[in-house]
């Protein structure tokens, strides 16, 4: 009889450890989309400046000239529910997750209306970034360097809706 007790605390045990591990993943995965969403949000108001603090690997580029190519962009994050759909985590590690997620985009009659892909984000200064590469990547720039000066230029989408 006693066996028994010890056995069924010990399932017991076992699943309410199961489930607190699982809560831990789904609080991961909302803190991942909350911080994509947020950095979505910021680009959308237009707050540049901001936007440079929030992405990782942002290479040689500099606040200044971040801030003036995305002032020169027009295609930007849709609001609300299309803003993000389908978030879905793909790989995740301590300091680098790779999502799946669909982006809702709003500009010039030429840009897609979204982009369905993967991303990686990185984990600095206690919070999940962005790379700069995929913000120029949505908003259709480019950029290449020549003569040790960076030239920007804007891609050409072929609007199939």
């Amino acid at each position: 009889m006693n066996i028994r007790l010890w056995i069924i605390a010990a399932v017991v045990l076992l699943v309410l450890l199961g489930g607190g591990g699982s809560g831990r993943a789904e609080e991961d995965v909302s803190s991942l989309e909350k911080s994509m969403s947020n950095t979505l949000d910021t680009w959308r108001d237009a707050r540049y400046e901001e936007l440079f603090d929030q992405l990782a690997h942002r290479g040689k580029t500099s606040r200044e000239a971040f801030v003036k190519i995305m002032g020169e962009t027009t295609v930007r994050p849709a609001c609300c529910w299309q803003k993000m759909e389908h978030f879905k985590v793909i790989n995740e590690k301590s300091t680098e997750t790779t999502v799946y997620v669909k982006i809702g985009l709003e500009g010039t009659p030429a840009s897609p209306r979204s982009i369905t892909r993967e991303f990686k984000l990185t984990y600095q200064e206690g919070v999940w970034k962005m790379r700069m590469a995929d913000i120029f990547s949505i908003a259709g720039v480019t950029v290449t360097k020549r003569s040790g000066t960076k030239r920007h230029k804007k891609k050409t989408y072929l609007n199939l809706n």
